[in-house]
């Protein structure tokens, strides 16, 4: 059977690189799925002009797969619906999957009858070593197209080394890896890794670095393939961070855009900016308290711009950290322009009705 291959508007956006939300969870007060603002975040990230949806992952709280909720195939649904209705083929479909093989594989057939176009698979798997995360991922590969995902140590990511990625990159379907160590060195390991798999030019390098989004986003990587020496480069994200000031990850990443091609006044406005972004990034991400209150931070910033009702997660021990929300008050404040206020606020009425 031939490896399967993106769609060809899909394939051309993720290798240009494009602005890819990872999709939160929208819940009631009783922590069950609240459609109507499920449907509208899914409505704000397409208006905002992203490229991608990623749905299933770890924004979306890897507690939606449990038995108790049910919600893995609800959510994947859902979002895939308001991609149809808008009629947006470029747009990339994402679908996170999880667990061992058996688990990956089945969730990666839903993802497909659904219309996804690619799965992020999630390196997190209970015992699990190098060598069954890359059977695991092989498997996969004959549903979908892959993309691998580089998950940071504090949330439960394993250290992978760079003949992890060269053997995972050699992998034929797989399109794209997204790089989320939050480590400079485990993110060169990673990048060169790519290098050494001869498919440099296949597979698109996005970042999932909230903490160094800028940066990745104008580095040169000099590195060497077996093509020979070459340059590569973080083409887009994957991010959590932008599943808020969406818009202006969109504007951000056209100016990473320009600045790659010699566009010196837009490499001047992100350097302005990097610090600025990475403000807000700890904000909502939550960094001084090991993450705890990451996803709880996501909704928080949604749930003061009125899009969420709350900031509830499937688990009950997850929420904000002590004095968070004021501080996602304060780089609201400090940065409009990176935060969509203005925006949410003139189409929230719309993504609501």
């Amino acid at each position: 059977m031939p490896a399967p291959v993106l769609r060809a508007e899909a394939a051309h956006a993720l290798a240009e690189g494009v602005v890819i939300p990872a999709h939160p969870l929208a819940l009631t007060a009783d922590r069950t799925l609240d459609e109507r603002r499920q449907r509208a975040l899914t409505r704000y990230y397409l208006d905002a002009g992203v490229g991608g949806i990623a749905i299933g992952v770890h924004t979306t709280q890897f507690e939606i797969r449990d038995e108790e909720h049910a919600l893995f195939e609800p959510v994947l649904a859902l979002a895939a619906e308001e991609l149809d209705r808008r009629g947006r083929p470029e747009v990339i479909r994402v679908a996170g999957v999880a667990g061992d093989i058996e688990q990956a594989v089945i969730e990666a057939e839903l993802a497909r009858s659904l219309g996804y176009d690619a799965v992020l698979v999630s390196p997190r798997v209970a015992g699990a070593d190098e060598r069954a995360l890359l059977e695991r991922a092989a498997a996969v590969a004959e549903v979908l197209p892959v993309i691998g995902f580089y998950l940071q140590a504090a949330i439960g990511g394993p250290v992978l080394d760079r003949d992890f990625w060269c053997a995972f990159a050699r992998i034929p379907s797989v399109v794209a890896v997204k790089a989320a160590p939050f480590d400079r060195y485990r993110t060169l390991e990673l990048v060169r890794g790519v290098a050494a798999s001869g498919r440099a030019d296949e597979i698109a390098l996005y970042t999932g670095n909230d903490d160094t989004i800028v940066s990745d986003l104008l580095t040169e990587f000099h590195v060497d393939t077996p093509q020979g020496p070459r340059t590569m480069r973080f083409v887009g994200g994957l991010l959590g961070q932008w599943a808020v000031g969406t818009r202006a990850a969109v504007g951000l990443l056209q100016k990473a855009h320009r600045a790659a091609v010699g566009d010196a006044a837009a490499y001047r406005e992100l350097g302005r900016l990097s610090a600025d972004v990475l403000d807000l990034n700890q904000a909502v991400f939550d960094p001084g308290n090991d993450f705890h209150g990451v996803i709880a931070g996501v909704h928080e910033m949604l749930r003061q711009q009125g899009l969420l009702a709350g900031t509830w997660c499937l688990d009950p021990d997850e929420g904000l950290s002590p004095g968070q929300a004021e501080e996602i008050s304060r780089v609201r404040g400090a940065y409009p322009a990176l935060t969509d206020d203005a925006f949410v606020a003139e189409h929230i009425g719309e993504w609501l009705a």
